[in-house]
């Protein structure tokens, strides 16, 4: 702009006049482009400048994500942004002068431009002081409490939910330190304990809660790297293992921490004392996820939980979320209740296959369609089930020997949701040459019971709502013949319960070697199959003919299971089951008589139980590598002992018979001489380890263990079962998840006879039942049942009391884990007297029921001892005012009954108590049940020691009775509340 000026002027210092003008202007050109150059100059210097500073407080900005940021940084940091307005500023004045037009040249002073000037040079001077000061140190940040999961809330999946809130409660009992949960692949387990890491009581309770994938980590030192990172510590450089363990001791000291390890594999060593987190020493829990069962004895877990998969009912409900509203069309909710079925009650399974259907729309025909390929898997690919089958494979692949891999597989055989019965199944397995190296059947049986173990540890194989049976997940089935049919020598063709009307066509019999069919009524002629070595047609009605021929080329078959079956006589061909191992014919109530049963020269396993053969099968004499035999003599026609004859000679020729059951009518009084011939011919075998029979009298056992050598062995199994009453079934055996050795059952006998306390002292199991002649259980002997672990004591019109301590010096029935006492009128108490340390100190399961006169449960000083009690009923017992009586419990304390889950009260009309007040934590209760209870008005319970407690069922008679003592512990308590009818 000047020079433009100065070129206007110096176009006039041609005239004269103009020369005087234009020394002047020239003066004034040289004055300001001197000032202008000065403002470049300086303005250069303090972008510069600005631009350092910026740079570095991008960069603590930067570091302040991950740390700390101090007042002093904040400050900083503020001062450098008011600078920022100041640069600013002066950018927009200087850009105005450099726009100036020649008037506004001419009229500016001097002045304004030297003020610019200043203002530059000293902002300049600030933003270098500013930008020595910017070496500053923040402190790390300290990690987040919890770091949130995104998944769906499990109050919106109200099958999670409980399992949650039963987490909830193991963690704020101070003795549980480390809580495990498995289950088969895709049941939830995950989404679990993802939602339990969002729960808003977990932030309350724990200063850090660290989440660990352990199947990415791999092994312990990536996982102490893992723990390492989410409690921000600097481990650059360090590769010591012991270094980084003492680093994050250092850091969780004095905090209270939750480790979640999530899907923990059986191949990782997890000894938490070597990554720094040894939670015996230390505020630390352990929450893990796994499939494996053994993981959680391993790590040493203090509550295993095991995740089932969901209810039909549950399943149902997810399925219906997940699909949306087309669910409801009149159409499509029948096809849909099909197609959730189909998922196996498994959330992973469920959540894949209704997104499939979503898309669906309201189209019944592509619904229809859609459940058809869903049942023809694995035949046709169908997306959601395939990616999970693939995923489950690796389950399978996960097992470490080729016989259990076999055992599993050999499972798939039985029926879609069948409950397998477990000895038959182990027996199978033997006679299919599966478990090797053992001879004998007893090893053979527990080297089974190690494999079925293992494949349940493995979530691969379930147990059963039925006592001594597992079953199969039903897509986990269909994993297994899916393997299956990809094998050469391991085909398995099964046929569908539903809709089958035509045998496999001669293909499927020629190329199977396992085979199980239901529902056919029609049997081919003679199948060519010599690879067959199982066929199951069990359970068909329907079947009452099997052809003349139909077993001439099955030369190789081992297992053949025809208990069930409508059929009247076995064909001739059977003569031709050389190999056969095992004979299955129980429950054919219409079979009449056996045939060539000599011939099977190999067989190992015969159950003829409930025919209706109508004359002693003497053939059995002739099976002599008969190992386990199962019979029942109620159906043969030899009730009178002018036909025990019949029976001599038969079972003495069986020496190599390891296991025997003999079942008959125990309301029959006409097989004494019967049963005690075969006694005495059973008593001579030298290799029975297992005898369950009925003795019809006290004599009759007598003879039997007066002769036999073997029943006092500690690997013999037997249940007794003596005298004559309505039921051959062992009532007390249901209690008890795991198999009782040794059971005596004693029906309608009198006093105490010597024999019946020896047996005692061997047994593990004890029912008596209508007895008389004995006022109390220890009449038989204190020493004599400090072995039993159930007891089952039922219409002993005589029995008063249970134990009577007095005169007695040490514990008595610490064995003891289930009670039942019902029907028992004049029983006055369970125990008299002083009560030693140790007496009960195992007893879970206290059941009674209509004992007219009993008063009082818990005697002075026996509450004390039940520190394993987890269930007490008490029904129909009219006397009883107090559950825990205060006149013998006084300085009861607070810790009492710790493991106390569930409590169930019913028709006791006078009941007015559970206890005196609220003073008992009841850190275990999770259920309660009352019913026609109107004499209770009290609960003992309030906001505190109710936390963990999840549902009451009352009747609305009892409940209106209740009284409360705040409104806050009434609508706690009114939220969990369930009507009963």
């Amino acid at each position: 702009m000047l020079q433009e000026a100065l070129t206007g002027i110096n176009s006039a210092a041609a005239t004269a006049a103009g020369n005087d003008l234009y020394n002047v202007a020239k003066g004034l050109y040289n004055e300001i482009s001197i000032g202008d150059n000065d403002l470049e100059n300086n303005y250069e210097r303090l972008i510069e400048q600005a631009n350092k500073l910026y740079a570095r407080r991008d960069d603590i900005l930067a570091q302040a994500k991950a740390k700390f940021v101090t007042p002093v940084v904040e400050d900083w940091i503020s001062r450098v942004m008011n600078s920022k307005k100041e640069v600013q500023e002066l950018e927009i004045k200087k850009e105005k002068i450099k726009k100036r037009t020649w008037a506004e040249f001419l009229c500016e002073s001097s002045k304004s431009r030297a003020e610019l000037n200043k203002s530059m040079v000293e902002t300049c001077e600030k933003l270098c002081n500013l930008l020595s000061k910017g070496n500053l140190e923040m402190v790390e940040k300290l990690p987040e409490r919890v770091m949130i999961m995104h998944e769906p809330k499990t109050k919106d999946k109200k099958f999670f939910y409980s399992i949650v809130e039963d987490i909830l409660g193991h963690l704020r009992d101070k003795n549980v330190k480390r809580i495990g949960l498995w289950g088969m692949a895709g049941v939830g387990k995950t989404t679990i304990m993802q939602n339990l890491n969002n729960n808003e009581n977990i932030a309350k309770m724990f200063d850090i809660v660290i989440w660990v994938t352990v199947s990415k980590v791999c092994n312990l030192e990536k996982l102490q790297h893992a723990i390492a990172d989410r409690l921000k510590l600097n481990m650059e450089g360090i590769t010591d293992r012991n270094e980084i363990a003492e680093q994050i001791c250092r850091e969780l000291k004095g905090k209270k921490c939750l480790l979640l390890l999530d899907d923990v594999r059986k191949d990782l060593d997890l000894d938490l004392s070597l990554i720094g987190m040894d939670d015996n020493e230390r505020d630390i829990k352990v929450l893990l996820t796994t499939r494996h069962r053994h993981v959680c004895y391993d790590m040493e877990i203090d509550e295993p939980i095991k995740v089932q998969g969901l209810s039909e009912d549950d399943a149902w409900e997810m399925f219906k979320v997940k699909v949306g509203k087309n669910v409801n069309h009149q159409y499509i909710e029948p096809i849909a209740k099909l197609v959730a079925k189909e998922c196996a009650c498994l959330p992973l399974l469920i959540d894949k296959v209704a997104k499939i259907f979503r898309r669906k729309g309201k189209s019944p025909q592509l619904w229809d369609d859609g459940l058809s390929s869903l049942q023809r898997w694995p035949r046709i690919e169908f997306q959601g089930i395939d990616e999970l089958i693939k995923y489950l494979e690796f389950c399978y692949e996960d097992i470490d020997d080729k016989v259990k891999k076999d055992c599993f597989l050999y499972s798939a055989i039985y029926p879609e949701d069948d409950e397998i019965y477990i000895d038959c199944l182990l027996e199978c397995w033997r006679a299919e040459g599966f478990i090797l190296d053992a001879n004998e059947f007893r090893v053979a049986r527990n080297k089974g019971h190690s494999i079925l173990k293992e494949l349940i540890n493995m979530s691969l194989l379930e147990w059963s709502e039925k006592m001594n049976h597992v079953r199969m997940n039903k897509v986990l089935r269909n994993m297994a013949l899916n393997i299956s049919s990809r094998s050469c020598n391991f085909k398995i063709l099964v046929k569908p319960l539903e809709g089958l009307r035509e045998a496999p066509n001669d293909v499927e019999w020629q190329q199977a070697n396992r085979i199980s069919l239901n529902k056919l009524c029609t049997l081919p002629e003679k199948p060519d199959c010599n690879n067959l070595s199982t066929l199951l047609l069990q359970i068909n009605p329907g079947l009452k003919v099997i052809p003349k021929s139909f077993f001439g080329r099955m030369q190789n078959l081992r297992v053949l299971d025809l208990h069930g079956t409508g059929i009247t006589s076995l064909p001739l061909s059977m003569s031709c089951l050389k190999c056969l191992r095992a004979l299955y014919l129980n429950y054919c109530t219409y079979l009449m008589e056996l045939c060539c049963l000599e011939e099977l020269g190999h067989l190992e396993v015969l159950d003829i139980r409930d025919t209706r053969f109508n004359h002693f099968p003497i053939q059995i004499r002739y099976l002599i590598q008969l190992k386990c035999l199962r019979m029942s003599l109620s159906n043969f026609g030899i009730e009178h002992s002018s036909n025990v004859e019949f029976c001599r000679n038969v079972f003495s020729r069986l020496q190599l018979l390891e296991e025997l059951r003999i079942d008959l009518d125990p309301n029959n009084q006409s097989w004494e001489a019967t049963v005690k011939a075969i006694s005495e011919e059973v008593a001579t075998l030298t290799n029975l380890t297992s005898l369950s029979i009925c003795f019809p009298t006290v004599d009759c056992l007598r003879s039997y263990i007066s002769a036999s050598s073997l029943w006092k062995n500690s690997h013999f199994t037997f249940q007794f079962s003596v005298g004559y009453h309505g039921s051959t079934h062992y009532q007390i055996l249901d209690c008890f998840k795991y198999q009782i050795k040794k059971c005596l059952k004693l029906a309608n006998g009198e006093g105490v006879d010597p024999i019946i306390s020896d047996v005692l002292l061997e047994t593990d199991a004890f029912e008596l039942i209508g007895h008389t002649g004995a006022s109390r259980l220890s009449d038989f002997g204190i020493e004599r049942i400090k072995n039993i672990r159930g007891c089952l004591i039922k219409g002993c019109n005589e029995i008063e009391t249970i134990v009577d301590g007095n005169g007695i010096t040490r514990s008595v029935l610490e064995c003891l884990e289930k009670m039942l006492i019902n029907n028992v009128p004049k029983l006055k108490s369970i125990w008299e007297g002083p009560v030693h340390y140790g007496s009960l100190s195992r007893l879970t399961t206290l059941t009674l029921c209509n004992c007219l006169k009993l008063k009082k449960i818990f005697s002075s000083g026996m509450i004390q001892q039940l520190s394993e009690l987890q269930q007490l009923t008490v029904e129909e017992c009219p006397e009883i005012e107090e559950i825990i009586t205060e006149s013998e419990n006084n300085g009861l304390v607070p810790d009492a009954l710790p493991r106390l889950k569930m409590l169930v009260l019913s028709n006791l009309p006078k009941v007015k108590s559970i206890w005196i007040d609220d003073s008992l934590n009841w850190p275990s209760l999770k259920r309660i049940t009352i019913f026609k209870c109107e004499m209770l008005t009290r609960l003992p319970f309030n906001n505190e020691n109710a936390i963990n407690l999840k549902c009451i069922e009352a009747d609305q008679i009892s409940w209106s009775a209740l009284v409360w003592q705040d409104d806050t512990i009434e609508n706690r308590l009114q939220s969990i509340w369930f009507q009963s009818a």
